[in-house]
């Protein structure tokens, strides 16, 4: 009994339609808040994010852990979405962890290898 327009086949998903795009300048911004417990340096400066952007109101965040057997993994993706949730427009954060290619302390900012006393 179809009088007219059709439903569309799916759902409209409001959250896409409202979703505002965010910079990746804004989620690396975010993710310096986010601290190594181990080093106290930031996440960004120890080189582990290799990757940030927003799809649809959700950040993909591409990032290592300085060893693959390190402990801290959980703690740090579940830091990493208390710190961009905080985001106005994100509605959901995914961080995918990857050891491919392997961290190496080439990675870090020369402010991070300063404060470690591996650089002057």
């Amino acid at each position: 009994m179809s009088h007219g327009a059709q439903m569309p086949e799916r759902p409209i998903d409001l959250a896409r339609l409202l979703a505002t795009p965010i910079d990746s300048s804004v989620l690396v911004d975010r993710l310096r808040t986010v601290i190594d417990p181990e080093l106290g340096i930031d996440i960004v400066n120890l080189g582990l994010v290799y990757g940030a952007q927003t799809v649809d109101g959700v950040a993909h965040i591409l990032m290592t852990t300085t060893t693959p057997a390190c402990p801290i993994g959980s703690y740090l993706t579940d830091a990493i979405r208390r710190a961009l949730l905080e985001i106005d427009g994100l509605f959901d954060v995914d961080v995918e962890v990857t050891h491919d290619p392997p961290w190496s302390p080439d990675r870090m900012s020369d402010e991070a290898k300063v404060e470690l006393g591996w650089a002057r």
